[in-house]
C-alpha cells in the first residue's frame, strides 16, 4: 500500500512537465532523500521557473502566450546562428565545414580517448572485402583503395553502400576477437569527407537530417559537407558536434573500464549496438530505488514506451549538456554571437497557454533549433524529447551529488542498466 505523502508544489510541476504520476514522483522523492537530502525537486521546480523568466526578459519577451514564446525561442536561434556564420568567416578553412571543424577543436573541453588502433581498420576491410564500396569508388581491390583513400573515411561508408548482412558478418567476425590491447590513448580526431563521398553523404543527411556522424570505437567524428541552407541547421549540428566529442568521451572511459575485465569483446559489442534493458517492468523495492540507464531517445522509438514512466538517467543527455555548455562558454568569450543563452537550458521548459489550452515549451537549444527548422519547412512540429531526458537526467544528477559523481554511477552500473540506491 502506498504511503500518504504530502505533495509539494514543486513535485506537482515537476510530475506535471515529465508527464508522470505525482504520487509516483513523490514516492521517488521521499525515498531518494533519504539519500540526498530533501527538497531537490522544489529547489529545480523554482530553478527552472527562474531561468525561464531570466530567459525571456533577456529576450525582451513580454507576452507570455504559447505562440509567443515558442517564436521569440525561434528568433533567438536564427540571429544566433547568423552571428555565428558570420563569426566562422574569421576561422581557418576552405570552407564553412573546415571551419566548423577547426573551431570545434578548440572549444570542445576533452581529453585523450582510448581507441581502436587505426590498423585494425585496415585489417577488417583486409579481411572482409566490401565490394559495394570497391564499386562505388571504382577500385579494384583493398590495396589501391588503402592507397588513395583515408582510411576512417572509407570506413565511415560502410553502412551506406554494404548490405546489412555483410555489416552485421563483419561486425561480428571482427569486434568479437579484439582484446584491450588493440586500444590506444590518442586524441579524437574530426574529419570532413572530400568530394569522392559527396552521393554517400547525401544518402547519410537524407536519412539523418543531420550532417555528422562518427566511430566511437575509433575516436572519429565525421562532417558531410552537404550544405543544407534551411535556417537552424548548420547551429543544431554544429552543436550535434560538439554533443560527439562527449559522447566518444565518454565512451572511452566505459573501454576503459572494460578493459579490466575478462569479457572486454562481449562488452564492447553491446556498447556499439547501443544496447538498452528491455524489461520495462523493472520496479523499485520497498526502500529502494531503481534507475534505468537509456543510451537512446525511447520517445523517438515509440512515444508509448513504458519505461518512460520510469526514473532513468541518460547519457545522451550528459553529453548534450556538456555540448551546448562548450557552447555557451564561447559564448561568452565571443559576445557578439549570443550563445551564451543556451547554457544550462537543456532540461528547462514549462507549460503556456495556447488557443486550445495549455501546451508545453521546451527551452532546450536543440528542441528550438529542430522547430525552427521544421517552421521554415512549413511542418510546423514542436519538439521537447531532448528536455525531458535531460531533466530526469538533471534530477538523477542532484540526487547523486553532482555532474561527476552522477557519471561515476552511470559507467559503474552501465553493463547492469540499472542504478540501484537502498
Amino acid at each position: 500500500m502506498r504511503r500518504l505523502l504530502k505533495i509539494s508544489n514543486g513535485v506537482k510541476k515537476i510530475a506535471e512537465i515529465l508527464r508522470i504520476n505525482k504520487n509516483d514522483l513523490a514516492d521517488l522523492d521521499a525515498k531518494m532523500s533519504e539519500v540526498a537530502g530533501s527538497g531537490v525537486l522544489d529547489r529545480l521546480a523554482r530553478e527552472n521557473k527562474n531561468i525561464i523568466e531570466d530567459v525571456l526578459t533577456k529576450l525582451n519577451n513580454k507576452n507570455r502566450s504559447v505562440n509567443h514564446v515558442r517564436g521569440v525561442l525561434r528568433k533567438a536561434i536564427f540571429f544566433n546562428e547568423k552571428k555565428f556564420l558570420s563569426f566562422l568567416t574569421d576561422i581557418e578553412g576552405k570552407t564553412e565545414f573546415d571551419k566548423a571543424a577547426n573551431l570545434s577543436r578548440n572549444i570542445a573541453r576533452v581529453g585523450k580517448g582510448f581507441f581502436l588502433k587505426r590498423e585494425y581498420a585496415v585489417e577488417i576491410l583486409k579481411k572482409s572485402r566490401p565490394e559495394n564500396l570497391l564499386k562505388y569508388l571504382g577500385y579494384d581491390n583493398i590495396g589501391e583503395l588503402l592507397d588513395k583513400e583515408d582510411i576512417f573515411e572509407a570506413f565511415s561508408a560502410l553502412r551506406f553502400v554494404e548490405s546489412d548482412k555483410w555489416m552485421h558478418k563483419t561486425f561480428e567476425e571482427a569486434y568479437s576477437g579484439f582484446t584491450a590491447a588493440d586500444f590506444e590513448e590518442r586524441d579524437i580526431e574530426i574529419k570532413v569527407l572530400g568530394t569522392q563521398w559527396y552521393d554517400i553523404s547525401k544518402k547519410f543527411v537524407a536519412k539523418k537530417h543531420h550532417n555528422v556522424s562518427h566511430l566511437k570505437e575509433f575516436g572519429v567524428i565525421f562532417l558531410n559537407p552537404i550544405k543544407m541552407d534551411i535556417p537552424g541547421k548548420f547551429l543544431r549540428d554544429f552543436a550535434l558536434l560538439l554533443h560527439y566529442f562527449h559522447e566518444i568521451e565518454f565512451y572511452s572511459k566505459l573501454f576503459r573500464k572494460y578493459a579490466r575485465s575478462d569479457n572486454f569483446a562481449l562488452r564492447l559489442k553491446s556498447l556499439l549496438r547501443g544496447d538498452v534493458i528491455e524489461n520495462a517492468g523493472v520496479v523499485s523495492g520497498k526502500n529502494s530505488v531503481r534507475w534505468l540507464i537509456v543510451q537512446r531517445y525511447l520517445w523517438k522509438e515509440n512515444p508509448e514506451d513504458p519505461r518512460l514512466l520510469l526514473p532513468r538517467v541518460n547519457p545522451e543527455s550528459v553529453h548534450w549538456a556538456r555540448g551546448e555548455r562548450d557552447l555557451a562558454e564561447f559564448g561568452k568569450r565571443n559576445a557578439d554571437v549570443g550563445l551564451e543563452l543556451w547554457g544550462n537550458m537543456d532540461w528547462v521548459g514549462d507549460f503556456f497557454k495556447g488557443d486550445s489550452g495549455e501546451e508545453f515549451v521546451s527551452f532546450d537549444l536543440e528542441d528550438n533549433a529542430m522547430g525552427l527548422v521544421s517552421f521554415m519547412e512549413g511542418k510546423e512540429e514542436y519538439f521537447n524529447y531532448h528536455q525531458r531526458e535531460a531533466m530526469w537526467t538533471k534530477i538523477f544528477s542532484e540526487y547523486a551529488g553532482g555532474e561527476e559523481k552522477m557519471e561515476k554511477l552511470i559507467i559503474d552500473n552501465f553493463d547492469k542498466g540499472i542504478i540501484e540506491f537502498g
